[in-house]
């Protein structure tokens, strides 16, 4: 398949680490599909050791995919890294859904902003309602807060970077498997320069894992595992369990 990026816009490839995501892993593609027009320079799905038909449905909706054998977030990020030549790479959740808005606002963004290294922004859920969707795009609503008083900021599914910045920091680091994956990234890339998160800048997202761990719960695990990072230089939490 023929891949280029668009005259006068960003290179950028999206990159959707999947593992066991059949049933999602098409509206994602197609939604990807219909937001950027067909900006991004190509659409790959790190097909993570899966068992099911995830492969074989990615390829149908006109994405390229690239095995990981060894599971593991951060090994499906790195080898979506380093399947791409583009200037930016992007990541997203198999789960998750761009925003009208999303490719817009990233060209935009990164045109008023040329000296940052990546940009990050919330996730608004689905799937889930009542009170329990209030507490979880509450949670938001702190972020800018959380965000400068830190300094920097990244969701690990909705992020935008220069592939040589990610580079120059030496990857993702491949002995996290899961919690706090992206803020360690987030740490590292602000070494090399400026980590923006920007709530205009978002996505929706199932809120598959608050269902089924408890929204409380996850939050203070999501909470905790952001705050280990930028502490002490690695996650509070190692072992994970695969939703679905």
């Amino acid at each position: 398949m023929e891949t280029h990026p668009v005259s006068n816009g960003m290179d950028i490839t999206l990159v959707v680490c999947a593992y066991n995501e059949e049933s999602d892993i098409a509206e994602t593609i197609d939604i990807a599909h219909k937001v950027s027009r067909g900006r991004f320079r190509e659409i790959i799905v790190v097909d993570n050791a899966s068992t099911d038909r995830t492969a074989a449905i990615a390829q149908e909706h006109g994405a390229r995919v690239v095995h990981e054998k060894t599971k593991g977030l951060t090994y499906a990020r790195l080898a979506g890294l380093n399947a791409t030549e583009s200037e930016y790479i992007a990541y997203i959740d198999a789960d998750t859904h761009l925003s009208d808005t999303w490719f817009d606002a990233a060209e935009r963004i990164f045109a008023e902003n040329p000296h940052i290294v990546a940009l990050s922004g919330p996730r608004k859920y689905f799937g889930i309602s009542g009170w329990r969707l209030a507490a979880l795009n509450g949670f938001w609503l702190i972020a800018p807060l959380v965000y400068r008083i830190v300094g920097y900021m990244i969701l690990g599914g909705n992020f935008i970077a220069k592939k040589s910045a990610i580079e120059d920091i030496g990857g993702f680091d491949t002995s996290i498997k899961f919690y706090g994956e992206d803020t360690d990234i987030a740490r590292r890339l602000s070494e090399v320069g400026k980590v923006l998160f920007r709530s205009d800048f978002f996505v929706y997202a199932s809120a598959r894992r608050f269902e089924k761990e408890g929204v409380f719960k996850a939050n203070i695990r999501y909470a905790v595992n952001y705050l280990w990072p930028v502490l002490f230089g690695k996650p509070y939490t190692v072992k994970y369990q695969d939703v679905r």
